[in-house]
């Protein structure tokens, strides 16, 4: 299974990215999907979650109504829409995925087996 995320940069507050997150090696039918978060100085943190198998979502407090993680079968990729950024969103974010344990400990970065390299996005107040 190999994760390839891409789609950070530099964005001013307030402003809009979407992150990709392009996945190969196996059908993702019965995987789970993380977006994850590191800031400097700080542990990685559970951004947002998705179930392949049927498209359910969740998020974590800081992003819900900002952030929407979403799929395409057909890509066998999963995007991270973040809009209304804030400066606090700054950090490397990573995309994640196991073999699903569907909403069983899905905010534990620790219960995803495999990860892509990240990519950086900046807000600038």
């Amino acid at each position: 299974v190999q994760l390839q995320a891409f789609g950070g940069g530099l964005v001013q507050a307030g402003g809009s990215l979407r992150l990709s997150c392009a996945a190969s090696g196996r059908t993702f039918s019965t995987y789970d999907m993380g977006w994850f978060r590191q800031a400097p100085g700080e542990e990685r943190e559970f951004v947002a979650a998705i179930l392949w198998s049927d498209g359910s979502t969740d998020y974590a407090g800081s992003v819900k109504d900002r952030f929407t993680i979403s799929r395409d079968e057909a890509k066998n990729t999963v995007y991270l829409q973040m809009n209304s950024l804030k400066p606090e969103d700054t950090a490397v974010y990573y995309c994640a995925a196991r073999p699903t344990l569907y909403w069983m400990d899905y905010s534990n970065s620790r219960k995803y087996d495999y990860w892509g390299q990240g990519t950086l996005v900046t807000v600038s107040s």
